[in-house]
């Protein structure tokens, strides 16, 4: 009886779906999301077990086509690369919903290829804007000085060479953007994915070039400030 008991159980976490009386998602269930962009796709799982807030928020604005023909607006190598908020022709794009609490004490770190949302000052602002790390950021966990961090909410499983094309490209700066790519890399879709795939071993992050003199450290990612909707950005 106790051989069936163990057979049934370890069936139970292969099958996914939640452990049985605890209500505790197992990864099986996290969401898979496919990012089509002009140099690649990138797939996102979100750990809705750790992150409900930031994963339902993010799925949200998935189903709902907001993040067709946006850009990444902000390419750091060396730290992150940031997106979900502006299209190609550098236009805010006004947030779906209302500002999400913070999670960033939910255990999980910024470590390369994982994927975080970006905010204001205020560490429970956050939106429409996430970025993925393309090294580890012990320094956005929580507690920062302030006694915030940025939340964690999903990592890539497929599709890092596409982040490492992004992080390395010609970036410029414009009024009112900094690091913006001088060539955009623009999402052509944001999908959830009906059939799960089976993530790869974890791929270390190409190492950065050496830069001398080393340059000064730069700012955390920021929710960037929707224009109110008569207003058009500073070109």
């Amino acid at each position: 009886m106790q051989k069936l008991t163990w057979i049934a159980f370890a069936a139970g976490i292969a099958s996914g779906g939640l452990l049985a009386g605890t209500g505790i998602a197992l990864a099986a269930d996290n969401p898979q999301v496919s990012l089509k962009t002009t140099l690649g796709e990138i797939i996102v799982e979100l750990d809705q077990e750790k992150a409900p807030i930031s994963t339902a928020n993010f799925l949200a604005y998935v189903k709902s086509g907001f993040y067709k023909d946006t850009i990444f607006h902000r390419v750091i190598n060396g730290f992150m690369v940031q997106g979900g908020g502006y299209t190609v022709d550098l236009k805010s794009k006004q947030p779906l919903r209302p500002t999400i609490k913070s999670e960033a004490k939910n255990g999980l770190s910024n470590k390369a290829y994982t994927l975080a949302m970006a905010r204001h000052g205020d560490p429970n602002s956050g939106q429409s804007q996430w970025f993925i790390n393309v090294v580890d950021n012990p320094g956005l966990d929580y507690p920062l000085p302030d006694g915030h961090g940025y939340a964690v909410f999903g990592k890539v499983i497929q599709g890092t060479e596409t982040v490492d094309k992004i992080k390395v490209l010609l970036v410029d700066d414009k009024p009112g953007f900094q690091n913006i790519p001088v060539h955009p890399v623009v999402i052509k879709s944001a999908t959830i994915l009906k059939t799960r795939i089976v993530p790869k071993a974890p791929e270390a992050p190409a190492p950065a070039p050496a830069v001398e003199p080393a340059p000064p450290a730069e700012p955390a990612p920021i929710q960037e400030p929707a224009p109110a909707p008569q207003q058009e950005p500073v070109k």
